[in-house]
């Protein structure tokens, strides 16, 4: 009984397990149709395929413009800016009165700089005139000479009194030039005057500074024999020697000032010595003019020899004539150099690079500044391979490194006959030694197509990266 028992009861058992198996199997079939049952990979969803379409799409787009950017345009950062230069020096030599502008300082042309002393230059111009009016009066004797010779007595006597009046005008005329010469040589024995006090005290100078390196070549020497016996510090011996060193370097300098205060009087004295000269000279004039007087006063009595004075006469009047024209030469020439006394400014722009104080001595041609005009322009050094398809007149824009994000309009202007190397101090020689092809650069010169903004200041020497559109 009890065996029929187990092996009736455990069928029913395992037909239970069964059932439940099919219900839990059921459960989980309908689970997993429920919406959101089970998620989906990243890249299976439709929102993250579309973005990744677009984004390659993106990076498509981007390349192709590019691609055709680089294709329509060339760059290189081989570029600077240039333009003109212009150095100011004086023509005349004196010493700078006025100084009217300062580095950086922007001027305009026509500006007044620089003023050098006129003095010396006014008393030439005033020298002149009368040089001129002088040749004026000798030539209107010589022309009244011509004239006493050709007509009757009477007019002869007119004429005669005509040409004396001349003669007493040449003779004032020749005392005033004496007069402006002897001004100029006490003005050169007056310097001379002070050129000696400058050497006194020049040669005191030396004397005192004679005095201080004798003391300090002793002091040196004690120190150092103190020192050699540990008596002074190392410290103090050099800076006794220091003191000895810097006595004779003041006594070498009181030396030098010496022997140029010196030179300055030989000048200021040969100077003097060409002032008594012309003061002789013209005191010799002035006895010429005078007789003059006395051959106007004596041409009555020459009526019978009329014809020979005419022709006497009328070779005076060409000389006088030329005198005239060199009068007049002189008096534009000083006119000319008084007018260089004054230093304007030849082009708008900039002040740079200025050397010149107020009461410094100028020579002739000595640099004093440099002004940078507005107009400026890019010299580009591209490859030879970008010259391609780059021709005068396609835009250019132009960012300078000064300035980051700022950009300039221009257009190319023109291509250098030649690359760069060529026109270098040293050419290559390609024919020596063995040859090895490099890509040259060849300059294209860019000009703004506007006057650059005052806010973004440029100037030469500045570096550019210019885009040449090609296409």
């Amino acid at each position: 009984m009890s065996a029929t028992t187990d092996s009736t009861a455990v069928p029913g058992v395992m037909e239970r397990e069964a059932d439940n198996k099919e219900e839990s199997m059921r459960g989980r079939e309908v689970s997993s149709s429920e919406p959101g049952s089970e998620r989906k990979p990243f890249f299976r969803q439709p929102a993250a395929r579309v973005g990744l379409a677009l984004l390659l799409l993106l990076a498509l787009g981007y390349g192709l413009h590019l691609y055709l950017y680089s294709r329509a345009h060339e760059t290189t950062d081989d570029a600077f800016i240039e333009g003109h230069i212009v150095p100011l020096s004086p023509k005349v030599s004196g010493y700078a009165v006025r100084v009217h502008v300062d580095d950086n300082q922007r001027v305009k042309k026509g500006d007044l700089l620089v003023e050098i002393d006129p003095r010396d230059y006014q008393n030439r111009l005033e020298q002149a005139k009368a040089n001129l009016q002088a040749a004026i009066a000798k030539h209107r004797t010589a022309q009244l000479s011509v004239e006493l010779t050709s007509v009757t007595t009477r007019a002869d006597v007119q004429q005669a009194s005509a040409g004396l009046n001349q003669a007493h005008a040449a003779v004032t005329s020749r005392e005033a030039q004496l007069k402006s010469l002897r001004n100029q040589a006490l003005r050169a024995h007056t310097q001379i005057i002070t050129g000696q006090h400058n050497v006194d005290q020049a040669r005191a100078k030396v004397a005192a500074a004679e005095a201080e390196a004798t003391r300090a070549q002793a002091d040196a020497q004690r120190y150092r024999q103190l020192f050699e016996k540990d008596e002074v510090s190392r410290q103090q011996y050099d800076n006794a020697a220091t003191t000895a060193r810097t006595a004779m370097s003041n006594l070498d300098a009181a030396s030098a000032a010496l022997t140029a205060a010196g030179s300055q009087v030989v000048e200021l004295q040969e100077a003097e010595r060409s002032a008594q000269e012309n003061l002789r000279q013209a005191a010799s004039q002035i006895d010429e003019s005078r007789a003059l007087v006395g051959q106007a006063a004596g041409r009555l009595t020459e009526a019978n020899s009329a014809p020979q004075q005419i022709a006497v006469t009328r070779a005076r009047v060409d000389t006088a004539s030329a005198d005239i024209e060199q009068a007049k030469a002189a008096l534009a020439q000083a006119e000319l150099d008084l007018s260089y006394t004054k230093i304007y400014a030849p082009e708008t722009g900039r002040v740079t690079r200025k050397s010149v104080e107020e009461g410094a001595l100028l020579t002739i041609g000595q640099p004093l500044l440099t002004i940078v005009p507005d107009e400026m322009w890019v010299v580009a050094n591209f490859k030879e391979t970008q010259l391609t398809n780059m021709r005068p007149g396609q835009p250019v824009e132009i960012s300078a490194d000064a300035y980051p994000g700022k950009t300039f309009k221009g257009k190319v202007d023109s291509i250098q006959a030649g690359s760069g190397a060529r026109f270098s101090l040293l050419p290559p020689e390609n024919a020596t030694g063995n040859y090895v092809k490099v890509v040259q650069r060849v300059p294209v010169k860019i000009v703004f197509e506007e006057t650059p903004d005052p806010n973004y200041p440029l100037g030469p020497g500045m570096s550019v990266v210019p885009e040449v559109n090609v296409k």
